[in-house]
């Protein structure tokens, strides 16, 4: 049988090499196909072998190397509904957009402020995403390198991120020079949308860390349509700022 497992933690041509040495160690196991690229391997065995004696022949549990049975997780993910799935991305964008909406709102005279609205939108959106990605920094770096540009490059870019989008949450709320924030905001989530959308098109089967690693949402449209509100939104804000 030949099964095709996730694993995280391997960031260089060394971690791959041994990654497939240990694994090609295993009784029962016959052939490995180990990527760095695609943080995938590919094994080919006699019998199942747990999930739990793979990750001991890679480090243990205390590896900086995680392995992870992809079926398992699309079955899991085919049994719920797609509600379930996404269920706090979209509590949490529902909530975001409740309270923009009130703050918008002026009841004096009936009128609704969509400059408004937006620059509470992102200012939650930042403030709330970062929060959930530093909850667990490491584990958010390890799967934003799974798929971003830049991140796979640059090792320190996954980690500094999160607080570049904990900066940008503080600078909408105090409405720091308008023109810079969401300059940077178009600049960072239009290189942020590109590792997305290579992974959606590649059809890859991978964690998606807009929440860190807090929850398991599987990358989709949702995240392209996250980020891309985003780019919208910056972009928006920036031609109303022109003279």
């Amino acid at each position: 049988m030949t099964i095709t497992y996730q694993i995280t933690g391997m960031t260089c041509s060394s971690c791959e090499a041994k990654v497939k040495s240990n694994l090609l160690m295993l009784p029962n196991v016959t052939a490995a196909e180990v990527s760095k690229t695609t943080n995938t391997a590919t094994i080919t065995m006699d019998k199942q072998i747990s999930i739990y004696s793979l990750q001991d022949a890679i480090g243990g549990i205390d590896s900086k190397y995680t392995i992870v049975a992809l079926h398992q997780s699309e079955v899991t993910q085919q049994a719920k509904g797609w509600i379930e799935i996404y269920k706090p991305i979209l509590l949490i964008f529902s909530y975001i957009t409740f309270v923009a909406s009130i703050i918008s709102f002026k009841s004096q005279n009936l009128t609704f402020n969509i400059h408004l609205f937006m620059n509470v939108f992102m200012a939650g959106f930042f403030l709330v995403f970062s929060f959930f990605k530093i909850i667990n920094l490491k584990g958010f770096a390890d799967s934003y390198k799974m798929y971003d540009v830049v991140a796979k490059a640059v090792p320190g870019w996954a980690y500094l991120y999160a607080f570049i989008e904990l900066s940008l949450g503080i600078a909408y709320t105090i409405n720091f020079n308008p023109f810079i924030t969401n300059f940077v905001t178009l600049i960072v989530m239009s290189i942020s949308i590109v590792g997305v959308l290579k992974s959606v098109l590649n059809k890859q089967n991978i964690q998606c860390a807009c929440l860190g690693a807090v929850f398991n949402l599987p990358m989709s449209t949702i995240t392209i349509i996250e980020d891309a509100l985003m780019i919208v939104m910056s972009a928006t804000m920036l031609i109303t700022l022109i003279p």
